[in-house]
């Protein structure tokens, strides 16, 4: 029996439940692999041969070496395992959460010093049929 997933009606949202995590797996094994500085070497190296030894969806690699990690996320990425693909590109937490959103690291921090995004118009999808 399918759990009821009320959170699935909130707009750009993804939360990582079982589902997800499910999905996400080998995804998520391969960024913890990241963890070694052998591996983030030989990814950077070739990124593509790398990926190739984890039994991922193509989707997932794509979304990888294309640095969509919305995408990852919508595949079962976990944020908190992705970091560790912006750790091996230099990249600090922030700026990657300013490329998710679409912002620039200072846009994303002076947002986020502001109190964050604004819930209105952003609560429920339901309310948008209204």
């Amino acid at each position: 029996m399918a759990l009821e997933k009320p959170y699935k009606d909130i707009p750009g949202t993804t939360i990582f439940d079982s589902e997800q995590s499910r999905k996400g797996y080998h995804l998520n094994q391969f960024c913890m692999s990241l963890m070694k500085a052998e591996n983030r070497e030989r990814f950077k190296a070739n990124e593509r041969a790398y990926l190739d030894e984890w039994p991922m969806t193509e989707e997932q690699k794509q979304a990888v070496m294309s640095r969509d990690l919305n995408r990852c996320m919508e595949l079962g990425g976990n944020i908190y395992f992705l970091a560790k693909i912006g750790a091996t590109d230099g990249l600090s937490f922030q700026q990657m959460a300013g490329s998710m959103t679409g912002m620039t690291e200072e846009e994303y921090r002076e947002m986020m010093l502001k109190g964050g995004r604004s819930p209105e118009g952003n609560r429920y999808l339901h309310e948008k049929s209204k």
